[in-house]
């Protein structure tokens, strides 16, 4: 196939539900990807990706589509040297537990990021704005389609069930700085309502 017409049916790909519904979804919008370090972020991280290993909990996210787990979302990463295995388990939105196996690995094209890499999803960049490795990370996946439109979607992630506020700020202003508009944000449900040790089991 000619390179256009195969980005074409990349897009049509990524826009398969569209057809029936007959409009493109909100999370496609017109623009283009924020430019973000990644080059400087990426030689910093790299030799503490052992230390991003463990258990980070889901604070805050962006509207996605792509994340099942609705509530009590536990991310257990573990890291090989060279990529890291993800075992997401929480509550679905009709109260199911559910368990979702996923992997982060750098990016097979050279890019200056991870991709993380969930079973029964799309493959999608996966880039740490900030991070302390012991208390926050900020998440930041965008991903840009021909015809000058993205989508994005962000994370804020934590390594307890809460987070103190001036670790929120850090992430916001993380976000802030490639414009991405921190009211898009919904809490993530946590607590006192979740029972983790059960989703250890799953």
């Amino acid at each position: 196939l000619l390179p256009h017409t195969m980005k074409l049916l990349s897009f049509l790909l990524v826009l398969v539900a569209v057809v029936a519904a007959d409009k493109i979804p909100d999370f496609v919008v017109p623009g283009q990807c924020p430019a973000v370090g990644e080059s400087k972020l990426w030689s910093e991280q790299v030799p503490n990706h052992a230390n991003y290993a463990g258990v980070w909990y889901q604070f805050a996210l962006t509207n996605n589509p792509y994340q099942l787990i609705d509530k009590c979302v536990r991310n257990e990463y573990s890291f090989d040297g060279k990529q890291f295995e993800i075992t997401s388990t929480g509550v679905t939105t009709d109260g199911s537990l559910l368990k979702r196996n996923g992997k982060a690995y750098p990016s097979p094209l050279g890019d200056p990021h991870l991709t993380i890499d969930y079973e029964n999803s799309w493959a999608a960049p996966y880039v740490i704005l900030d991070t302390d490795y012991t208390n926050f990370a900020c998440i930041y996946s965008c991903h840009s389609y021909n015809f000058d439109y993205y989508s994005d979607f962000a994370f804020i992630f934590t390594r307890s069930p809460s987070l103190a506020d001036k670790f929120v700020k850090r992430c916001e202003a993380a976000f802030k700085s490639i414009d991405v508009d921190t009211s898009r944000f919904t809490k993530t449900v946590q607590g006192s309502s979740c029972n983790y040790d059960v989703q250890k089991t799953l």
